[in-house]
């Protein structure tokens, strides 16, 4: 049943990779209400860290055009910036667009200076993080939610807010699925009493059924 699942997921995926349409229908699906409450980011920050994605990367696609491939990942006001440029050059230009964003608070530049990745290599990539998405949803002592995930050509980097034994637990997770060649942590180390105060309170126990109700 895994498997389909994992099949049906890809397929879907790689479906949205040619249209364009399907990108907000995605967004709207898995950043619903749900998702916002389980988020370890207040309101506010995620809030800012969507703002700095929009504009860093129309800031990139207004300085570089069509001959660079670029992806701006924020969380918690720390950038990843991963994809493919022609020169040093260029990948110092898109780290300078970035940095100067207001609310930024790091930036790590990954850009790598190679031919831009083919349709077929991105997919790969979006199926990857399908899968590594679905190994931590299985994962019994994890929070998927608290976890960003971004691929590229095959190298995994995780984000997110996590104690020490949930960002150990994560990559030894993520190095055994099929694919993968490489983990790169990007993480906000909390304590374990911090997590605790980020979960939410335990629902109340159920009230018993009153067995003194006499019969009509």
């Amino acid at each position: 049943m895994k498997s389909i699942h994992m099949t049906r997921l890809a397929g879907a995926l790689l479906m949205c990779m040619s249209l364009n349409a399907c990108a907000p229908l995605m967004v709207a699906g898995f950043a619903g209400t749900a998702m916002v409450a389980s988020d370890r980011r207040t309101s506010g920050t995620q809030l800012e860290d969507e703002t700095i994605e929009l504009r860093g990367s129309a800031r990139v696609r207004d300085a570089l055009g069509e001959k660079a491939h670029v992806n701006i990942t924020s969380f918690n006001r720390q950038v990843l910036i991963t994809g493919e440029v022609a020169s040093e050059r260029d990948r110092q230009t898109v780290y300078q667009l970035v940095e100067k964003l207001e609310n930024v608070r790091s930036v790590a530049n990954e850009l790598s200076i190679t031919p831009i990745t083919t349709l077929s290599e991105r997919s790969n990539d979006l199926l990857i993080t399908a899968k590594v998405k679905g190994s931590l949803v299985d994962s019994r002592d994890l929070f998927a939610n608290a976890f960003k995930v971004v691929t590229e050509r095959g190298t995994v980097y995780l984000m997110g807010r996590v104690t020490q034994r949930e960002a150990t637990s994560a990559t030894n997770v993520i190095r055994n699925v099929n694919g993968v060649n490489k983990v790169v942590r990007l993480f906000d180390i909390i304590s374990e009493e911090e997590l605790r105060n980020l979960l939410p309170p335990p629902p109340p126990p159920e009230k018993p059924a009153d067995a003194t109700k006499t019969k009509q």
